[in-house]
């Protein structure tokens, strides 16, 4: 059983998020606290930092009207809990787990801590498998694989959280029944529209009985924002190591979360590093990135596909290079393409996913498709190249052979990259043999000579 203490006139000062207590309870740090006002309402807050004399309580909701006089604090001897049951799908969510759809409390099956569970390493399987998004330069070029984490790097203005709201919608497990597969989507300082347009867009699909939504608005404090994707991630490791299902967890914008975290860095008077943002961000990050995964003898398993936006188009900036280090790939989008019209703008060439090779080929996906997806690098590359030629010599400089790979380059990326819709991964594998037969089949060395006579031949040129 908690014990709990009700604190009051222990408040010394309020400084914005912050209320500084005299310190007359012991408590651990991140300790659950509540915070009445003279009004009676009550804010969820916690220990944010502690000494022999002082309490600092970061309280998550708003600090209007809270009096240094009339505040009361009742400090609890937990850490921040989220009630989880199996009425989680479905529903949508506030940054602090509370429901927003109007729909009845969540009947509580367990309590668990937000700052995740402790895997053992040891404890870690391979991922393995494959989920399909219905994006033909993921499906295809750089596959997700089930317990992955697989972020996608994008720029002010560029499409992603079209593409976000896209892959939630159509996102699947190639292998399995349809409720074994759960979507957690994570909105963190969208605007007003953004968020209507998440709610809408799952609202109007079947996609929302297998989804839940948590929503961080813009003007919500930033304390608030650090706390959504621990709610929304302990919500999914339920749902993925309780329930056993394959979740798939999409965050958007990882850049609003490391810069509420360099706000509120700031507030409790920490020296900044790089850019302002705090020292510790790097595992402040990996705290999130790391509870994705699979564990040896659980059916379940957690992937995350976080997005975040590079100021500047930066890709060394601290959020994209940090990420980087962490996670296991990723994907980039191209603002030239987005502006040459081509949706959704994914750049090949600098994307990766470092686990694909252990959720494709024979018994995953297709014999073929590893191959298939070398191929269609190596060509696309040499493309680039030429391309690069031609913009100094001239087009009718070039050799007949590299203008063919000049075609395939723009063939490529308006009818392979561009997609109205969603493809499954038959059709983008369809798509990437027909698209191989505009090429001599003597350049194409990824390929067997098996898999030539099979997809291309009397298609490929001589």
């Amino acid at each position: 059983m908690r014990a709990e203490a009700t604190l009051g006139g222990a408040v010394r000062r309020i400084e914005g998020p912050l209320l500084y207590l005299e310190r007359t309870v012991e408590l651990g740090l991140n300790a659950c606290v509540e915070v009445q006002g003279s009004d009676g309402s009550i804010r969820v807050g916690r220990a944010a930092a502690l000494d022999e004399q002082t309490i600092v309580v970061e309280v998550l909701e708003s600090t209007v009207g809270l009096g240094v006089h009339d505040t009361r604090i009742r400090v609890r001897n937990e850490p921040l809990l989220f009630g989880v049951g199996p009425g989680l799908l479905g529903r949508t969510f506030d940054s602090i787990g509370r429901p927003t759809d109007g729909g009845a409390p969540i009947p509580s099956a367990a309590r668990m801590r937000i700052d995740g569970l402790s895997i053992n390493p040891a404890a870690r399987a391979l991922p393995r498998d494959f989920i399909e998004t219905g994006v033909s330069t993921i499906d295809l070029m750089n596959s997700l694989v089930r317990g992955q984490k697989l972020p996608l790097f994008s720029g002010a203005g560029l499409p992603h959280d079209r593409l976000a709201t896209e892959i939630a919608l159509h996102a699947r497990l190639r292998r399995g029944t349809e409720g074994d597969f759960a979507i957690v989507f994570v909105g963190m300082g969208v605007s007003h529209d953004t968020a209507e347009a998440f709610r809408e867009a799952m609202a109007t699909s079947a996609a929302l009985e297998h989804t839940a939504m948590f929503l961080n608005l813009a003007h919500e404090p930033a304390t608030q924002r650090l706390l959504t994707p621990r709610y929304a991630l302990t919500a999914a490791e339920y749902l993925a190591f309780v329930e056993g299902r394959h979740v798939l967890v999409i965050m958007t914008d990882m850049t609003n979360y490391c810069e509420a975290l360099r706000e509120v860095s700031a507030s409790h008077g920490e020296l900044p590093a790089r850019k302002g943002y705090p020292g510790y961000m790097y595992s402040d990050l990996a705290s999130l990135y790391e509870r994705a995964g699979c564990i040896q003898g659980l059916p379940g398993t957690l992937t995350q596909l976080p997005i975040l936006t590079m100021p500047n188009d930066d890709i060394g900036h601290p959020v994209p290079d940090l990420t980087g280090y962490i996670t296991e790939g990723q994907i980039v989008l191209d603002r030239d393409l987005d502006r040459a019209g081509v949706y959704p703008p994914v750049r090949v060439l600098p994307s990766l996913s470092r686990l694909m090779n252990s959720g494709i080929g024979a018994g995953y996906t297709d014999a073929d498709h590893p191959a298939l997806a070398n191929q269609l690098f190596a060509s696309y590359a040499r493309a680039m190249r030429v391309r690069v030629l031609a913009s100094v010599m001239g087009e009718d400089s070039l050799p007949p052979v590299d203008r063919r790979f000049l075609e395939f380059g723009t063939a490529f990326e308006q009818r392979f990259v561009r997609q109205e819709e969603a493809r499954s991964l038959e059709e983008s594998l369809a798509l990437g043999w027909e698209l191989l037969r505009a090429l001599p089949a003597a350049e194409l060395t990824r390929l067997k000579p098996q898999q030539v006579e099979r997809y291309l031949n009397g298609g490929a040129r001589a």
